[in-house]
């Protein structure tokens, strides 16, 4: 398998959290989160989102798995020193739990080549933490 030319490190992740009181229902263990996530591409190549892992925890240790292609219903394409936001939604159990996860990307360079024949890298997504207002006080 080629090389990588980038290294994943230049690919950036930053995270902002809201919780949905108004999607939410307390009362029957429901809480539900909004999360914006910015990717940002510090490489010199531009590179394409392919799927993505999550692995989203809440506060009694229920761990829920999502796999899938793109984010959003997307594969952004990414060019260097450029930026992708989105925002998408986790529902809990408990008022405070985290998520992590992994991005699968390619190297989009050359552009005549399909995707899935070029070699992935991973991004990991660092853990963040969903929680209401009053949660963490």
């Amino acid at each position: 398998m080629p090389n990588i030319p980038i290294n994943p490190e230049l690919v950036g992740i930053g995270v902002v959290t809201t919780y949905l009181a108004s999607h939410s229902r307390p009362p029957a263990d429901q809480y539900t989160f909004a999360y914006t996530i910015s990717i940002s591409n510090g490489s010199d190549l531009p590179v394409q989102l392919l799927s993505r892992h999550w692995i989203i925890t809440d506060a009694n240790n229920k761990v829920q798995e999502v796999h899938g292609q793109g984010v959003i219903g997307e594969q952004p394409l990414i060019e260097p020193n450029s930026s992708f936001r989105y925002t998408s939604g986790a529902t809990l159990e408990t008022p405070v739990g985290c998520m992590q996860g992994t991005y699968f990307m390619v190297v989009r360079e050359p552009m005549d080549i399909d995707p899935s024949d070029l070699p992935e890298f991973e991004v990991t997504i660092p853990a963040f933490s969903l929680h209401t207002p009053t949660a963490l006080n």
